[in-house]
């Protein structure tokens, strides 16, 4: 537990830093002379950064464990943004928003790896996913308005200066703070286990050992671990958000004071998380049901910013951050699922995958696509696509429909 805490506290500082940049990003690749197409794309180039970095990622925090890749990514991505204060081109921008995006693909499948090998037990692990995202939330209510409010003060350059520094600084933190774990090897399951491990003890290397383990069926027909269809979901539903962290800042500059009017609304959805995320006893429950009720809200909010612009907008992020508040645990515990011991790493390492494709692709389509229809409607048309393909995905993972969040069924 103790590692957990610590762990949840650098989170937070590292948190902080990326969500502080969401209302400001957008104001300042205008001042640099950005139009939306190309702002669309500074936005996904960070995520289609994090590709190299997640397939890296995933083999080698399973090998190494992930320690060391935490600290790395928080010290690389305080000195970018040290850099980025002085940026003064738009590609300038561009080039540093890749390089930020790659630096910070360890640290998701990192954290998430740590947090889900401190227990067996599949509740507890529910539980620490929760703990991430309550970290993750508590950071993001508070960030966005501070990163507005630090930009009207000191200026583009001297809240990026700021955010650097505090990044860096929580890197080394954490290399004195977060123990190194070891990393468990891969074991054979079932009762062929025991007398597995006993021939490896016989064996004169590791050829041997490869020799008595039964091969993984994946591995041997060159698939991968985790369905395609099931990779989709993460896909979609980062599309959409993307999408909406694109249209947001722009939809907003025509107000009197758009990066503190930006900042305000990304905390109010950020609170809505929170309360869902408080909400502990929804770990009790299988993720089936949680996803679908947490993508048909996510819906009904995107569909109501696109089609009943009346509404206050604050009142609406609000409900769609109580839906992400539900969905994302509930993922992460589904994710948990698909993964054995030794491989957890891989298992979170494609879904930061498949969520960097999703969050490349929302803001360039939305960029491509925002002078013929609202970014709003296009990821109310993803999150249903996700929701009709839940089915199937949830059919993936074990007992998901009927059993508790230990593996029991209910």
């Amino acid at each position: 537990m103790r590692t957990a805490l610590w762990l949840y506290l650098f989170l937070f500082f590292a948190f902080f830093d990326i969500h502080a940049q969401y209302p400001i990003l957008t104001p300042f690749a205008v001042s640099l002379g950005a139009g939306p197409a190309l702002i669309g794309w500074m936005m996904g180039m960070y995520s289609l950064t994090h590709l190299p970095g997640n397939l890296l990622a995933g083999v080698l925090i399973d090998r190494r464990g992930g320690r060391r890749y935490i600290v790395a990514s928080l010290i690389a991505a305080g000195l970018i943004l040290l850099v980025q204060a002085h940026a003064s081109l738009p590609w300038h921008l561009l080039l540093l928003r890749a390089a930020s995006g790659f630096a910070l693909a360890f640290l998701s499948p990192a954290c998430m790896t740590l947090l889900a090998s401190l227990s067996s037990d599949r509740e507890k692990q529910g539980r620490y996913m929760s703990g991430h995202g309550i970290v993750h939330t508590l950071a993001s209510v508070v960030s966005p308005a501070a990163g507005a409010y630090i930009v009207s003060r000191a200026g583009f350059s001297g809240t990026f200066q700021s955010l650097g520094w505090l990044m860096a600084a929580t890197g080394v933190l954490a290399y004195f703070s977060i123990p190194a774990r070891r990393v468990p090897q891969p074991l054979a399951h079932s009762e062929a286990g025991d007398a597995s491990s006993g021939a490896a003890a016989a064996g004169n290397g590791p050829e041997s050992a490869a020799a008595i383990l039964p091969p993984d069926p994946e591995e041997r027909e060159g698939r991968l671990p985790v369905p395609l269809r099931v990779l989709l979901l993460p896909f979609l539903i980062s599309c959409s958000q993307g999408m909406l962290f694109f249209e947001l800042p722009l939809s907003q500059m025509g107000a009197g004071d758009g990066m503190v009017s930006t900042g305000v609304l990304l905390s109010l959805m950020s609170a809505g998380a929170l309360v869902t995320l408080s909400l502990l006893f929804l770990n009790r429950f299988s993720p089936a049901p949680r996803m679908a009720s947490a993508l048909l809200g996510l819906a009904a909010c995107f569909f109501a910013l696109a089609a009943v612009p009346a509404l206050p907008a604050g009142a609406v992020l609000f409900l769609l951050g109580c839906a992400k508040g539900i969905l994302f645990p509930a993922l992460a515990t589904f994710f948990i699922s698909l993964g054995t011991e030794g491989r957890m790493g891989r298992i979170f390492s494609l879904q930061s995958i498949a969520m960097s494709l999703g969050s490349f692709a929302g803001p360039v389509a939305a960029g491509q696509l925002r002078a013929y229809v609202s970014p709003y409607f296009l990821a109310f048309l993803l999150v249903m696509t996700a929701l009709m393909l839940l089915p199937r995905a949830a059919a993936c993972g074990r007992d998901f429909f009927l059993a508790g969040p230990d593996g029991r069924p209910a």
